[in-house]
């Protein structure tokens, strides 16, 4: 049995919990030429904040703007999660602002922010253990692969040194979810491969993992890669039979933050089956309860 995030959520807050998705104006170090110009070889235009609200909104306007989209649901708080591009990746009070802006907002029952291991300096980590204090703080880590040559091809720019260090640094600030992201899929790799990376991403000390689909987007170097014929991706039998087995690496303790994930169907390129949500979930479903797990 694994702990998804919605178990964690009724444990930990007692109500209904919704995510809003926020674009907060950051850049990345991937982007703007300290690291690199093209962002990470699989990262959209948007980075990776395909859903999130307009950066032209204030964040409390972004948070009024999600609220409105769940309005008709049952009621409850909300996560306002900062995901487009590298959300530590600015002077500590710039973040200062932002980040007080959503967690002073009486509605939201925690933060969630979104970044890059190499972008967590002594100051930014003393200011997310200050807002921890009022609220909870989670933080989210981009991995994506223990393995160095597929690290290097998808261009993600540092070693897997600084992700140690990133959660070793957060935990000594008392941050209750680390959660790290695990794409499924990428270029090269086989089973027993993106199997390593979850053994590790365990071991490691997260407190929870995103085990995310690889897509292949219009506008991306890898759909370049991909109309070159220089990989394939998975099938959807492949994906599940892959993800049953990570699954099964992963303890009670720590919680599941995804099991999936969809590209936007205007840019998605493949694999196309994914943009089939229902049948996708449906489909997973029925693979957890052949495993005797239900979700």
């Amino acid at each position: 049995m694994y702990t998804s995030v919605n178990d964690y959520l009724q444990r930990t807050f007692n109500e209904k919990i919704y995510k809003i998705a926020i674009d907060a104006g950051f850049t990345c170090p991937n982007r703007d030429g300290t690291k690199g110009s093209g962002g990470c070889i699989f990262c959209s235009g948007n980075g990776s904040g395909d859903f999130a609200e307009s950066r032209r909104l204030s964040i409390t306007e972004q948070i009024e703007a999600g609220k409105a989209r769940v309005a008709g649901k049952k009621p409850g708080k909300y996560i306002a999660y900062f995901q487009a591009f590298t959300n530590t990746y600015a002077p500590v009070e710039v973040l200062r602002a932002r980040f007080s802006e959503a967690i002073d907002n009486r509605d939201v029952a925690a933060i969630s922010v979104a970044t890059r291991p190499d972008c967590l300096p002594d100051d930014v980590l003393e200011l997310l253990g200050e807002l921890n204090k009022k609220k909870p703080v989670w933080v989210e880590l981009g991995l994506q692969t223990i393995h160095d040559k597929t690290a290097k091809y998808i261009r993600r720019g540092y070693d897997l040194s600084i992700y140690d260090k990133a959660v070793r640094d957060l935990k000594e600030i008392g941050i209750p979810q680390i959660i790290v992201h695990v794409i499924l899929g990428l270029p090269g790799e086989d089973k027993d491969m993106m199997l390593e990376t979850v053994k590790y991403v365990v071991r490691s000390g997260a407190t929870g993992i995103k085990l995310q689909l690889l897509h292949v987007l219009e506008g991306t170097d890898l759909a370049k890669d991909y109309r070159d014929g220089k990989f394939e991706v998975l099938s959807m039998e492949e994906y599940i039979d892959i993800l049953i087995d990570c699954l099964k690496e992963i303890p009670d303790d720590m919680v599941v933050h995804r099991i999936t994930g969809d590209g936007p169907k205007r840019d998605l390129i493949a694999p196309l089956w994914s943009g089939d949500k229902k049948r996708v979930l449906n489909s997973i479903n029925k693979a957890l309860r052949e495993n005797e797990w239900e979700r």
